[in-house]
């Protein structure tokens, strides 16, 4: 999988760690901050500053440390990206899902020509609570 730069900081690692404290769920926007947050937890699920690349690759069989839902776009069958979701979510729900959005069509505009996919997030839960440490979380 690609490497990305990017960067937890101190306040942020803090408020992630207080909200998990608190009970709280943790949504990052968009696989990069997953792929970060998760690169700068510890195996307890402690989140650390980091600054730098993650090369992080996250498929099918990944133990969740810190993520509880995620907030991202469709992504192509048969790439790294749809890996990550479908270790997310499950792949066959995730393949559903996405038959579903080409069948369906877009909402608002047409889908993204550069990538072939609906362009509207979506909400991801996990399918199974396997973060490591954790102690299953009452629904909304």
């Amino acid at each position: 999988m690609h490497a990305e730069w990017g960067e937890v900081r101190p306040k942020a690692a803090d408020e992630i760690n207080g909200t998990r404290a608190m009970g709280g769920r943790i949504i990052p926007v968009g696989t990069t901050a997953l792929r970060l947050i998760e690169t700068a937890a510890d195996e307890n699920g402690m989140v650390r500053a980091f600054e730098g690349d993650t090369d992080i690759f996250i498929f099918p069989g990944y133990r969740w440390r810190v993520t509880d839902a995620l907030m991202t776009n469709f992504h192509l069958p048969r790439s790294t990206l749809f890996m990550l979701v479908a270790a997310f979510s499950g792949l066959e729900p995730m393949l559903a899902a996405y038959r579903h959005a080409v069948t369906a069509g877009p909402r608002r505009r047409e889908p993204s020509a550069e990538h072939r996919r609906p362009a509207e997030p979506h909400l991801l839960w996990q399918r199974l609570h396997h973060r490591a440490n954790a102690e299953p979380r009452q629904q909304l």
